[in-house]
């Protein structure tokens, strides 16, 4: 669906929190959807992709740490452990964490899931005009006194 055209002081009136709550919860909403398809949850993915891009290197301590300031859900990530251990997906060594075979075809399904969420999204939107509104989001971020860099 391609959204009506306004004018820019029409654009300008509008209450940015409306519009960014709004796409915010249009965005999580439908790649949670789309990971349910595959019995996973956002943190299920996090950890399956920061495990993915350095296996071998995570504990469950260190993992937990890293991703529970982008948890809204209050996750027992134990349970996401457990849930991937038991699905034959995860691995632990020396306290380590390491995908499975199993694991890395079922973060690769879900990544070709999630990747259609995202062209949807961005659908008649081209990289410059992305890449400016995550950038006017950073600014809004730090004028408001929040971290505006990137996630490491």
């Amino acid at each position: 669906m391609t959204p009506q055209k306004y004018s820019q002081q029409q654009l300008a009136a509008q209450p940015i929190g409306h519009w960014a709550r709004e796409a915010a919860n249009l965005v999580i909403g439908g790649l949670r959807t789309a990971l349910a398809e595959e019995h996973l949850t956002q943190p299920h993915w996090w950890t399956l992709n920061h495990i993915a891009g350095a296996p071998g290197e995570w504990t469950r301590e260190a993992l937990t740490a890293k991703l529970t300031p982008y948890d809204d859900q209050h996750t027992d990530f134990e349970a996401v452990y457990a849930d991937l251990t038991t699905r034959g997906w995860l691995t632990e060594t020396d306290h380590r964490l390491t995908l499975t075979e199993a694991g890395e075809a079922g973060r690769l399904r879900a990544h070709a899931r999630n990747a259609k969420v995202h062209a949807a999204m961005r659908r008649g939107i081209d990289d410059a005009t992305y890449a400016a509104t995550i950038n006017t989001l950073r600014h809004l971020v730090a004028n408001l006194g929040g971290n505006g860099d990137l996630p490491a």
